[in-house]
């Protein structure tokens, strides 16, 4: 009988996720956070680079078909981000620096993501 090869696992949101805080740690970031939720939204993740708090928004394609995954994170998920990134400053009782990165991954950049830095801001 004939073995059919196995379908290959679709990379998922918690395993780019993974990908992406592992890649991050590498360039020296340390995790405070996995999945910060509240009412109004959710951060993939929350590290801290030296002094700032970094709010990191986890985007994985297939394929650039509709836009590249960093093209997905529009001015709607931005605000939510933002709200929630607020919400969980609230209850921290000071406000370090912080900014907010979008780490883009595909098919064919699992190694080596696309990590925008500051690619949006607060205002």
């Amino acid at each position: 009988m004939q073995q059919t090869a196995r379908p290959t696992t679709p990379l998922t949101g918690p395993r780019a996720e993974k990908i992406a805080c592992d890649y991050l740690q590498r360039r020296g970031l340390t995790l405070v956070e996995r999945n910060y939720r509240c009412r109004r939204g959710e951060i993939d993740l929350i590290m801290r680079e030296g002094k700032t708090l970094v709010f990191i928004e986890v985007r994985y394609r297939r394929s650039d078909r509709y836009g590249s995954p960093a093209e997905s994170v529009n001015d709607a998920k931005q605000a939510r981000i933002v709200v929630t990134a607020q919400h969980y400053l609230a209850g921290l009782g000071y406000t370090p620096p912080c900014r907010f990165d979008v780490l883009a991954l595909t098919p064919s950049n699992t190694s080596r993501p696309d990590w925008i830095r500051n690619a949006f801001g607060a205002a």
